[in-house]
């Protein structure tokens, strides 16, 4: 019998036309593209290095290995069982300690379909079950098409300021639950 807890914590999510579910090493291939795909204004961690680092193994070895449950869901289109990239939740501190972030991160490809608007209220949805009174959402001011789908999802920008740096300015958005 699975874990309760566990069950809530890594579900299955399903919406008209997606399925977000946990994370497989299968996966890593296309969350290298994703990797590959990134504005080179996204901070170089967060880019593929001069190495094509990380590569697909390095990230299907980091799904394998890890010990909690994934709360970055995999998003694939329903009808086809076509992976276009992930949604969930993390924690990062950014915006008040112990409070989950919203995230999620689409193939280039699959842009202007409506698909992260749709997998957003899933996790939405899903949070607010996991007993979340709001969530945060960072982006990059320079970021349209993220900060459309956050408006979209009722996200407000939070007032807190932070300074422009090379990458441009975080802009940090909040909505309660």
């Amino acid at each position: 019998m699975p874990d309760p807890l566990t069950s809530r914590l890594s579900p299955m999510l399903t919406t008209p036309r997606l399925l977000l579910r946990p994370q497989e090493p299968i996966d890593a291939e296309v969350f290298h593209q994703l990797w590959s795909e990134r504005d080179p204004r996204v901070p170089a961690h967060r880019r593929l290095d001069a190495r094509g680092r990380p590569t697909a193994d390095d990230i299907a070895a980091n799904i394998r290995e890890s010990e909690d449950p994934p709360l970055l869901l995999s998003v694939v289109l329903r009808e086809s069982g076509t992976l276009i990239g992930y949604a969930g939740l993390v924690f990062s501190g950014k915006g008040a300690e112990d409070e989950a972030e919203i995230a999620f991160e689409l193939l280039r490809s699959t842009h202007g379909n409506g698909y992260a608007t749709e997998a957003g209220e899933a996790v939405l949805a899903w949070a607010k079950d996991l007993g979340h009174s709001r969530l945060w959402a960072s982006v990059w001011d320079w970021n349209i098409a993220s900060r459309r789908v956050l408006e979209k999802l009722g996200f407000r920008d939070s007032g807190a300021r932070h300074p422009v740096t090379e990458h441009g300015r975080t802009i940090l958005t909040v909505r309660e639950l």
